[in-house]
């Protein structure tokens, strides 16, 4: 499993946003960002639709490499964990293979049960693991899927803007945006410093509870 695959190839490749519920626009695609935007250049000065870098956003944004650090910590633990215990089922195994022809019927019986029973649990442990990480995964997912999303429908409010694209190099509908358009490294600025605000806070909080104690 790869948060970093799952979260840039999901949450923000399929994120287009229409930020003022009170005014849909009617169309979509490159022809529109290019008459609208222009429209609206010459009356009010600014732009209707603009777009970010989903590669850059999330590769950038420290609190999506937080989370990425931490999972992939998780996943390693676990991985390490299920790697000690199959190595140590392996070694009773080739211990019985090794010394069950001197067992009684009845000691080779149970000791087969046993290893099976373990067989079993390792499995099981394995899928439940999996199942777990990868609901630890999505929910990752959604949350930097809904922190960005917030940001962008504020930032919108601010500025007016009623429609923010995704373009992906390779995957993206948008084949030519005008750089002007490109609020990239704006929104990266705007997520980095809010996550910082809460790191801060967190930080401080932690640290009147110490004194508490």
């Amino acid at each position: 499993m790869n948060l970093s695959r799952i979260v840039l190839g999901v949450a923000l490749g399929a994120l287009v946003t229409a930020c003022n519920t009170d005014q849909k626009p009617q169309a979509t695609g490159t022809a529109t960002t290019s008459s609208t935007s222009t429209d609206t250049l010459a009356t009010a000065g600014t732009t209707d639709i603009v777009y970010i870098n989903s590669d850059s956003l999330l590769s950038k944004y420290e609190y999506f490499k937080d989370a990425r650090t931490r999972f992939q910590s998780k996943t390693q633990k676990a991985e390490k964990d299920l790697q000690s215990k199959a190595a140590a089922f392996e070694k009773d195994v080739q211990n019985y293979q090794r010394n069950g022809g001197g067992m009684t019927v009845e000691q080779r019986a149970s000791t087969e049960q046993k290893l099976q029973q373990r067989q079993q649990q390792l499995q099981q442990q394995s899928q439940n693991t999996g199942n777990q990480l990868a609901t630890e995964e999505a929910e990752e997912m959604k949350k930097i899927y809904d922190r960005v999303e917030a940001y962008l429908q504020k930032l919108s409010q601010e500025r007016g803007y009623k429609m923010v694209l995704t373009y992906s190099r390779g995957q993206s509908a948008i084949l030519y945006g005008d750089n002007s358009l490109d609020i990239t490294e704006e929104v990266l600025t705007g997520l980095n410093n809010e996550y910082d605000q809460e790191k801060e806070a967190a930080k401080s909080t932690d640290t009147a509870a110490t004194k508490k104690k």
